[in-house]
């Protein structure tokens, strides 16, 4: 069974305001000083908003629960110390002019991307999967494209920024979009045509370094795994959980086709703009496009299409009755874009809502 990891960024946001606040430098500090070698699971982002943390490669999807809980409860003691509180929020519902953290890299992303740059508060769930060699992983790379946004729609939890509704679901991957190298990629067919395609973009000077390539998905460039990069931090574990695990399924599926000699489906990177837009536009709350046609339906139909798709693989690793439980829960009830658009409604301010959702955050350790 294949191992998986998971990358969430979180917001520092402040204790009494809700507004974010730049305290990663001393969050970090503490985490180093009490965390021992643990502290190395969290590190600095782009903006000192921000905190990340990467669990271990794990294969049981309740230890990968576990350890995201534990990793979000040590991290809102780390942010205390600071009179910060931890939100898996992926963009900020209060107005910010975000404080870029000190690192030679960031410098040059601030002067390369001026306003892009600035803008970028925003923060993501990334889902790394093992896979065996570079060929396999470019396989699956062809394979899953079709399938990636509806992934942006499960996890969708970003619907304010700059302290109005955007109207979107998932807003953080609009900005996120605003990168040059990101979103949907085109069909690589082999290793070789992947990392030639890597380096010529680096080699245009657009790019600092192989770590901006932000394609949807890609090739890891520090582990054996393909990593996907679509979705937003999950308000709740259980979300990031299920993603995973979808995630897994995915991989597992492509990496079989791949193997069976199956072509990859080859649809436009243009027609993939678009249905990663009605995602984005629509969480699990409007239409979506159908992964197999193309064509508009409903979020219901479009995540019963994801689960046939990997069903087998799915049925292998013991994941199948979970997932299809955790569809059905997560479009009864809602994802996170839809949790703090019910806050708001209920009549709490935006303020308010940040910190509602800090204690969403953490709400399964207490």
């Amino acid at each position: 069974m294949r191992t998986v990891g998971v990358e969430e960024e979180l917001m520092l946001v402040d204790a009494k305001t809700g507004e974010p606040l730049a305290v990663s430098a001393p969050v970090l500090a503490s985490a180093a000083l009490r965390g021992g070698t643990s502290g190395g699971a969290f590190e600095k982002e782009l903006h000192q908003e921000q905190l990340e943390f990467a669990t271990r490669p794990l294969r049981d999807m309740a230890e990968l629960r576990d350890e995201i809980v534990r990793w979000r409860a040590e991290a809102r003691g780390y942010a205390a110390e600071s009179g910060a509180l931890v939100a898996a929020l992926a963009t900020s519902p209060l107005p910010v002019e975000p404080s870029r953290t000190r690192d030679s890299r960031y410098q040059w992303m601030a002067e390369q991307f001026a306003l892009t740059a600035q803008e970028q508060l925003t923060c993501g769930c990334h889902v790394h999967v093992a896979v065996a060699s570079d060929e396999e992983g470019v396989g699956v790379l062809d394979r899953i494209r079709p399938w990636l946004y509806l992934l942006t729609a499960i996890s969708a939890n970003s619907p304010f920024w700059q302290g109005r509704d955007s109207g979107y679901g998932s807003y953080r991957s609009r900005v996120w979009n605003r990168w040059p190298s990101a979103g949907p990629y085109e069909l690589f067919g082999s290793a070789e045509r992947y990392h030639d395609r890597v380096r010529a973009m680096v080699a245009t000077g657009v790019l600092c370094d192989p770590g901006m390539i932000y394609f949807d998905a890609r090739l890891s460039h520090s582990y054996p795994t393909v990593e996907i990069r679509v979705a937003d931090v999950c308000l709740e574990p259980d979300t990031t959980v299920l993603v995973a695990t979808l995630v897994r399924g995915l991989v597992e599926t492509a990496a079989r086709a791949w193997r069976d000699g199956e072509p990859a489906p080859r649809v436009p990177s243009g027609l993939l703009r678009l249905a990663s837009w009605r995602a984005a536009r629509s969480g699990l709350r409007g239409p979506l496009v159908d992964p197999e046609t193309m064509r508009p339906t409903s979020a219901e139909a479009a995540l019963a299409a994801l689960v046939r798709h990997t069903e087998a693989a799915l049925a292998d690793s013991g994941d199948l009755d979970r997932v299809r439980r955790g569809v059905a829960e997560h479009l009864a009830r809602g994802g996170g874009a839809d949790r703090q658009r019910a806050l708001h409604a209920d009549g709490l301010r935006l303020d308010e809502v940040v910190r509602a959702c800090a204690r969403i955050t953490t709400e399964a350790v207490d």
